[in-house]
């Protein structure tokens, strides 16, 4: 149940608000050449068939060493896959094509300037770059299976590359978004225990080069003051010869990359054997309390899963040419851009820049001259696309064959534009929802096989068995209409292994909410929660409703409250502070800050500071639209702050009940001073979908 003012909206007056859309069959052309076009592969991955039915992904695979247990559920939900098995992420995505298809592109660079040509990288070249590095980073950095490597890097090909050769030498790598402060890459420094931090002097956006190296500086005091040493720091340089950042090198500690590489020309290095459960990389992700969370993904199962759904869900064929427009600091750059496209030896584009720069022709231009037929982005590049240059893509000369959107919910109006204006009425959509934590995809539609619905994921993937269960963990139906929170029942090769460091958290934020018996061994028992709320219908397609946690999602890209909090609270005249969404048309979600000060303190600056501390703390992209200053917060009797009641009034939505607080009488004036100022400077959202309303109402929910 949830309130709505004095009235209570039940589940099963959700079914009045929910709005079944017309479905999209995907086009003869498209069945006739998809890989996935048989219905026989959906009795394949029934779950009579699980775990065996993965050994198909797996298959996709070189290995070293065959496995002889799919699935080891003996410590749960501590899964491991493949078990006996022993492969090379590296070989596996480069090494392994070099005999047929040494000369292909591997990946076509486009750089931000128009000025600069596009890198045309063959596997061949791959291969020599990868080996290289790996082995300056065996013998000049010594390091060896098992280490922990730092990358704070943008969309440059030194990032796939630097990712590889890690790889190689089954050296675990974490990369950090390169919009992320220096700071918040020193706190992963220190959680994941690096020693080597690898980085890039600056980086293309928005027409101008971007200091980047001056984050390092700021990175390695950071991980020094959380008590972890970084003993180098490798730079790559975006110009050869040239610095493009105004930190100076410290002498001893930073070294470029290109000088050190010389010593290693045309050096080979055998790719290490790593166990199947061995793992690959750590991926940080936000969460509702605490520090980020280091999600650690395996070897072996990871790279089954991402190849699968790589060529049965996108569709890759030896002749296309891929475009994923994620950032690698991501994990749909890990998964849809590095791991699984390479593994299939498919052609991948990398852009290095803003989609709109310098006009929003870019990304079309781009598409016709690389001959681009399978496109992957962010419904927020999909909105800002359509707001700034909705005719655009009738004036290029570009088809696709497949489209697909990942990272939040894509609105159904946005969706048609997708299928109408980019896609030309031609392209299949493939709506996705996963997670950092899933490693792959979970709810999509086959494209060959399954008519696309605009604003709902579609069904569970092959070999994923979702479930909506409510709060006491009994199964919604489906066709319902009822919403509940969306969990996995079964384990999945591309699932997270642990959070690094922190098994006790991984159970309990992941497992602990609907297991059953914590004593069985027995997988059923142990369903996944992904925080997420959503909608299942009567044909099985899945609606996503948004997070259930205290996590806001802006422009694709989570954001903690807690983090976005603390950063605040770095400020020495503030004394609380609450973050809380607000309806984007662009970027989805922005955030929004209050704070109360200290008393005695002046206000003055104050918003400035809030949004320097923000930036300086995690990066731009969480920089807030507006910091409101209020005298107090609403709070529970218990003292907890109550961010659904000032979310709703940053969104012009209805608080509902406020009785129960401990101070009702602040709401009114945090009412009137918002909301006066938003219609003053003409910043009233639009009228809020259902779906948003609930959102917003059950945010930071006691």
């Amino acid at each position: 149940m949830s309130k709505s003012g004095d009235n209570v909206v039940s589940e099963a007056q959700i079914a009045v608000h929910w709005r079944e859309e017309e479905v999209f069959s995907p086009s003869a052309k498209f069945i006739g050449q998809a890989y996935a076009s048989d219905p026989a592969i959906l009795e394949r991955f029934r779950e009579e068939n699980f775990p065996e039915c993965f050994r198909e992904y797996a298959d996709l695979l070189t290995w070293d060493q065959y496995w002889h247990t799919t699935l080891d559920s003996s410590n749960p939900p501590f899964w491991k896959w493949f078990v006996g098995g022993r492969l090379n992420a590296s070989y596996n995505c480069v090494d392994r094509h070099l005999a047929s298809s040494r000369d292909k592109v591997a990946i076509h660079w486009v750089p931000e300037p128009e000025s600069e040509s596009t890198q045309a990288i063959t596997y061949q070249e791959l291969h020599r770059r990868v080996n290289e590095f790996a082995a300056l980073l065996r013998d000049d950095c010594g390091l060896k299976a098992g280490d922990r490597v730092t990358l704070h890097m943008p969309m440059v090909p030194e990032l796939p590359v630097t990712m590889l050769a890690c790889a190689r030498l089954g050296v675990i790598h974490s990369e950090v978004f390169a919009g992320f402060s220096g700071g918040a890459c020193g706190g992963r420094i220190a959680d994941s225990g690096s020693t080597v931090l690898i980085t890039m002097d600056g980086y293309y956006r928005n027409g101008e080069i971007i200091d980047h190296k001056m984050k390092a500086d700021e990175a390695v005091i950071t991980a020094e003051a959380e008590g972890q040493e970084v003993a180098k720091v490798l730079v790559w340089r975006r110009h050869a010869g040239q610095f493009a950042s105004q930190s100076p090198m410290v002498d001893g500690r930073d070294f470029f990359v290109d000088e050190v590489l010389k010593d290693y020309r045309g050096q080979l290095v055998d790719p290490v054997s790593m166990r199947a459960e061995d793992p690959l990389f750590i991926m940080y992700t936000s969460g509702s309390t605490g520090k980020p969370k280091g999600a650690q993904h395996s070897t072996g199962g990871y790279l089954a899963y991402v190849a699968g759904t790589s060529k049965y869900y996108q569709d890759i064929h030896p002749e296309d040419t891929y475009w994923c427009m994620a950032d690698i600091g991501w994990i749909t750059g890990h998964s849809y851009i590095v791991y699984g496209p390479l593994a299939l030896g498919a052609t991948s584009v990398m852009y290095e820049g803003l989609p709109t720069y310098p006009d929003p022709g870019r990304v079309w231009r781009i598409a016709e001259r690389l001959g681009v037929n399978i496109f992957h982005t962010a419904p927020t590049t999909i909105r800002m696309l359509r707001k700034v240059g909705p005719d655009e893509p009738a004036k290029y000369d570009y088809h696709f064959k497949h489209m697909t959107t990942v990272g939040e919910p894509i609105e159904p109006a946005v969706w048609r534009w997708y299928y109408e204006t980019v896609g030309k009425n031609e392209a299949v959509i493939v709506d996705t929802w996963w997670q950092t934590e899933t490693g792959g995809f979970m709810g999509a539609t086959l494209p060959g096989l399954m008519a696309m619905k605009p604003g709902s994921c579609g069904p569970g993937v092959l070999g994923v068995y979702p479930a909506i269960f409510d709060e006491n963990g009994e199964e919604v139906d489906s066709g319902s209409g009822r919403a509940g929170n969306i969990c996995i029942r079964n384990p999945w090769p591309g699932a997270l292994q642990t959070i690094y460091g922190q098994p006790e958290r991984f159970v309990s934020v992941y497992y602990e909410k609907y297991c059953r018996d914590k004593d069985s061994k027995d997988w059923h028992d142990w369903p996944y929660f992904a925080g997420d709320g959503a909608v299942k219908t009567a044909d099985g397609y899945f609606r996503i409703l948004g997070r259930v946690d205290d996590v806001i999602n802006v422009a694709g890209h989570r954001l903690g409250t807690k983090e976005l909090e603390s950063a605040c609270l770095t400020v020495p005249e503030v004394a609380e502070a609450a973050a809380v969404p607000v309806v984007d048309d662009v970027r989805g979600r922005a955030v929004e800050m209050y704070v109360s000060l200290k008393p005695g303190s002046d206000p003055d600056g104050v918003e400035a500071k809030v949004a320097k501390a923000i930036e300086r703390e995690i990066g731009k992209i969480a920089r807030p639209k507006k910091v409101w200053i209020v005298a107090d917060m609403p709070k529970t009797r218990s003292g907890k702050i109550m961010r659904r009641v000032i979310a709703s009034i940053s969104n012009f939505s209805d608080y509902g009940d406020i009785t129960t607080l401990a101070n009702p009488e602040v709401v009114d004036s945090i009412r009137h001073h918002v909301q006066s100022e938003k219609m003053a400077s003409h910043d009233v959202p639009r009228e809020l979908t259902f779906d948003e309303i609930e959102e917003i109402n059950s945010f930071g929910k006691e």
